[in-house]
């Protein structure tokens, strides 16, 4: 394993699309090519729905070890005229799908700190997405939640609205790793909104953990998860920090010699593994689990687990919406990303411009390869196609695998085995064509061990 380790440790996106967002190809992506594929999509699959995700990207503390797209602020004057940018743009995307009543199936809420904003603006912001909309009858509505600031009337009004599901962010109980991490919240913050959530209702909870934080050791990781566990949510995401300081600077807090790293850093994954496995979850996916009676267990078995940005999902939509700063839209044959600032954002949507500033129009060999990924991310196999001239360059680069006893197959069959799923990203690799074929030789992912 110590080999593997060494061998594996590279650098590997965590394919949550294909083409992943660095080797997009802007040049030929155009806004108006992206109206028409989102048209297409939706005229194809709208008796589906449409997935939305809205990026809420404030903050009042940055987390010192968080990548995503955030502003931090304690004015929370900032709130609702975000919220009417957001609507404004969701009035662009019905007016490009033609009008009339959407069929809503998903809606998520991410950040940022979507519990920054106060319930009556999230009332708001969720009564003017669904005004004369219809939420499909397998509808699910999720929010992520801090849970040092989420209170009983966030919870009420959001389940009244229709959310069922919910993912708090707790990372890690040790207060050392947490004044590093500058992410504060304790066990009785966590079981507060547990208590209040199961009594209103919701359904479906998430914990979010993380491992190789800095300052984590096996005693401390084991501790955490132990307190995790004892609360007994519904799922629990438990995935590999990404080290990126040269994308988030507030990353040089700490340096790389407060990271576990390699064998030490997989051996926390590997607890954390066993201990999630011995309370009964079920492995989903990459650094996913869940317990067999939650939807996301039960799309596994079903065949129907999906990823995409908003990580793995119970459906697949061929439709999802980003609303909001940096927010990322998926119509299947294209991908599209707003503006990263919340000032150009509000500049553009304030001129009647979608605010999208880069994407990629998917040509069938990416389609292809995007289908051979997500079938290893989400069913542990996948079938090569055999009069495809990729093929052969794919079996090529998975031979070492298969002597490392991480993947398996016979003519097309692919399949990953049980040693291969803590290695997922490094087999993806296998299958990107434009990674593989790339001369930018920069750094552009966090390791994947």
């Amino acid at each position: 394993m110590e080999d593997l380790i060494s061998k594996y440790n590279v650098a590997a996106p965590r394919y949550t699309s294909y083409p992943t967002v660095p080797f997009w190809e802007n040049d030929s992506f155009g806004s108006s090519n992206w109206r028409q594929r989102v048209k297409n999509t939706y005229v194809d699959s709208k008796s589906g729905g449409v997935s939305i995700y809205i990026h809420l990207p404030f903050c009042e503390d940055l987390c010192t070890y968080c990548g995503c797209n955030t502003r931090i602020t304690k004015n929370h004057k900032v709130e609702e005229p975000y919220i009417t940018a957001v609507l404004k743009e969701w009035e662009m995307y019905v007016q490009m799908m033609g009008g009339g009543s959407i069929g809503i199936c998903e809606i998520h809420l991410g950040g940022g700190t979507p519990t920054f904003f106060q319930p009556d603006n999230l009332e708001r912001l969720i009564t003017g997405i669904l005004e004369g909309h219809t939420p499909t009858a397998d509808a699910s509505f999720s929010f992520e939640a801090h849970p040092a600031n989420t209170t009983f009337q966030h919870l009420q009004t959001l389940y009244n609205l229709g959310f069922r599901r919910l993912s708090l962010g707790i990372q890690d109980f040790d207060p050392e790793v947490q004044f590093v991490i500058n992410r504060r919240q304790t066990v009785d913050d966590v079981a507060r909104v547990m208590r209040d959530a199961r009594g209103i209702g919701y359904t479906s909870i998430n914990f979010d953990l993380i491992y190789g934080l800095p300052l984590q050791t096996m005693e401390r990781v084991g501790d955490t998860i132990t307190k995790a566990l004892a609360m007994e949510p519904d799922r629990i995401s438990f995935y590999s920090y990404a080290h990126v300081p040269w994308v988030k600077p507030g990353q040089r807090r700490f340096t790389e010699m407060d990271l576990p790293q390699g064998q030490e850093k997989l051996s926390l994954y590997q607890l954390g593994k066993q201990l999630i496995s011995e309370a009964g979850y079920e492995d989903v996916g990459m650094d996913h689990f869940a317990k067999q009676g939650d939807e996301l267990f039960r799309a596994l078995e079903a065949g129907r687990l999906h990823r995409n940005f908003m990580g793995y999902a119970d459906r697949y939509t061929p439709l999802m919406i980003g609303l909001g700063v940096s927010s990322i839209s998926d119509a299947w044959s294209a991908f599209a990303q707003n503006v990263k600032t919340v000032e150009e954002y509000h500049r553009l949507i304030e001129a009647d411009v979608l605010p999208v500033v880069k994407g990629h129009l998917l040509n069938d060999e990416d389609l292809l390869l995007r289908r051979y990924i997500l079938d290893v991310m989400c069913k542990g196999k996948t079938m090569l196609a055999s009069d495809s001239t990729l093929t052969p360059r794919i079996q090529k680069r998975l031979m070492p695998m298969v002597a490392d006893g991480l993947v398996t197959y016979s003519g097309t069959d692919v399949r990953i085995t049980e040693m291969g799923k803590s290695f997922l990203r490094n087999i993806c690799m296998a299958f990107d064509e434009r990674l593989y074929q790339a001369k930018n030789n920069e750094q552009l992912f966090s390791q994947a061990i």
